[in-house]
């Protein structure tokens, strides 16, 4: 009489460094799926967890990690701020958009053997090489337009996981603009925490496909 083989189920844990970021919707994301996920920001987390406040240049140079998404500060170099460039009254504003490019490319460059850096449109396409994909929050599940862009190192493309409709809503000049423009538009308190937080449905599938 033979018995049948037993079946044995390998899962490979990760350590992933979700950097530059404070929601910790990526990092809880990955945690949900059995990996040891810590975020890191110059900031607190605002969901409670394994977070480390400071340079993640401090966690590069001691600790090592199978994968990395990071969300490098993009105040200097989203093509939104291009008209400010030769702005006079902003007279560093070529040496803070210089400074955030390298910090951009240490990233990229770090040694870890997966990589996906966020960033919207701008000027690390002209700076560096065009991004490996460009995805918006409602190929994910959630209704928002959100031109994002993703440069990937040793990761496939994000495959859209549940395409919905945009949700529009009419601002106060009547003009017609998808409801997160409107709920992050500059007189909002709080915009810019806002615009920065990853949408749960890019976090789920970065988890879900990278891990």
């Amino acid at each position: 009489l033979r018995l049948p083989l037993p079946t044995f189920v390998i899962k490979f844990t990760m350590r992933v460094l979700v950097a530059c970021v404070f929601s910790g919707i990526v990092r809880e994301a990955f945690r949900e799926k059995g990996h040891d996920a810590i975020s890191c920001d110059l900031l607190d987390t605002d969901i409670p967890g394994n977070h480390y406040k400071g340079d993640v240049r401090d966690l590069l140079n001691s600790e090592s990690f199978d994968l990395m998404i990071a969300f490098p500060p993009c105040t200097f170099l989203t093509s939104a701020g291009e008209r400010w460039m030769h702005d006079p009254r902003y007279p560093n504003r070529v040496q803070d958009r210089k400074e955030a490019a390298d910090f951009f490319m240490e990233l990229i460059k770090a040694d870890i053997d997966k990589i996906c850096i966020e960033n919207p449109v701008g000027y690390m396409t002209r700076a560096y090489r065009k991004p490996n994909q460009v995805i918006h929050p409602y190929q994910y599940g959630d209704p928002a337009k959100k031109r994002t862009c993703l440069w990937l190192k040793n990761l496939p493309t994000l495959v859209p996981t549940d395409i919905v409709e945009v949700e529009y809503v009419t601002n106060l000049k009547g003009k017609k603009v998808t409801k997160w423009e409107y709920e992050t538009s500059p007189q909002k308190k709080g915009r810019e925490k806002e615009r920065s937080k990853t949408f749960p449905g890019i976090a789920k599938a970065m988890a879900d496909q990278w891990g």
